[in-house]
């Protein structure tokens, strides 16, 4: 199926490698219905290192707003996100305007010598959720704070600063990287953040001259994985919004609805809450997991995890 005539598009993205090769991925599709693109790399408030009380949305917020800001202003015409960084309300003017075919969700533990995980075993992460997970799984294990891009953990991985890393399968796809030693992390292990794998494409809401783009960006939606890029981002909205949370979701959308597993887990791994849940649209199956997590005692996790953040930052 061919697009209408649309002048060249301009998609905003983050500079990172990794942002440029999700850009690209969208790029290419639409080549592939016709429409010419071109990519306008931007600096966020995240790449320059600001805190997360810089954004009103919390950590979220700083890897998008700025680009956001672009699209809402006309200096582009769309603007591609990995779906996990998005806050879970849409900004003014601006929705998701299609969620192309979701990549592997999953983690993948990554060593240098292919060991399995044991007890003093120093791992790299800088994600609450995987911390949490990891320590709960693998008492005994050094989970040590870790930033930087895919290059930059793989490097610190490979001069011994750790022993191991964790890492997201669909950013090593999307780089076109081979790595030795990665292993795949069960999902009763280690449950994704929600959205993780999936590719978030925002256009402006309204306008009569954006109609052919609205158009064109829509043939890109996977239905599926709409549904459940839907599904977990309307679980985070029901349990706090924007913050880095130590929440895992991962939903599928199946022929009797959409299936859902979470979890919320405090940073040091000694509580957790967990949810599955089955209904027939997004907001269903996340108002049900949201309320089996709430009866667990989700909220306080989250509450005390929010308190002391604000009184480290304050």
């Amino acid at each position: 199926m061919k697009a209408g005539r649309i002048s060249k598009l301009r998609i905003g993205t983050r500079r990172s490698r990794l942002a440029v090769a999700q850009a690209e991925e969208v790029a290419h599709r639409l080549l592939a219905l016709g429409v010419d693109t071109e990519l306008v790399p931007i600096v966020t408030a995240g790449d320059r290192g600001a805190p997360a009380t810089a954004s009103p949305a919390g950590l979220k917020g700083l890897f998008v707003a700025e680009i956001v800001r672009a699209l809402q202003d006309g200096e582009v015409d769309l603007a591609v996100h990995s779906a996990k960084d998005l806050p879970s309300d849409d900004p003014p003017g601006v929705v998701v305007g299609a969620v192309p075919e979701r990549a592997d969700p999953f983690d993948v533990l990554v060593t240098r010598e292919g060991r399995p995980i044991e007890p003093g075993m120093a791992i790299g992460t800088s994600s609450l959720r995987r911390r949490a997970q990891l320590l709960r799984a693998h008492p005994g294990v050094e989970v040590r704070e870790l930033r930087g891009n895919v290059d930059t953990r793989l490097a610190k991985l490979d001069a011994g600063v750790v022993d191991a890393v964790v890492l997201a399968s669909a950013g090593l796809e999307r780089l076109g990287l081979t790595v030795a030693n990665a292993v795949p992390l069960p999902l009763e292990e280690m449950v994704p953040a929600p959205g993780q794998g999936a590719l978030a494409v925002q256009v402006r809401a309204t306008g009569g001259g954006d109609d052919g783009i609205r158009e064109a960006i829509g043939l890109l939606d996977h239905p599926r994985s709409r549904q459940a890029f839907e599904s977990e981002r309307a679980l985070v909205a029901r349990l706090g919004g924007g913050c880095a949370l130590p929440l895992g979701a991962y939903a599928e959308a199946r022929a009797e609805g959409i299936r859902m597993l979470a979890v919320v887990i405090r940073p040091d791994g000694s509580d957790l809450v967990w949810a599955q849940a089955e209904a027939p649209t997004a907001e269903e199956v996340a108002l049900e997991a949201g309320d089996i997590l709430a009866a667990g005692g989700a909220r306080e996790i989250l509450a005390a995890l929010n308190a002391s953040a604000f009184e480290a930052g304050g």
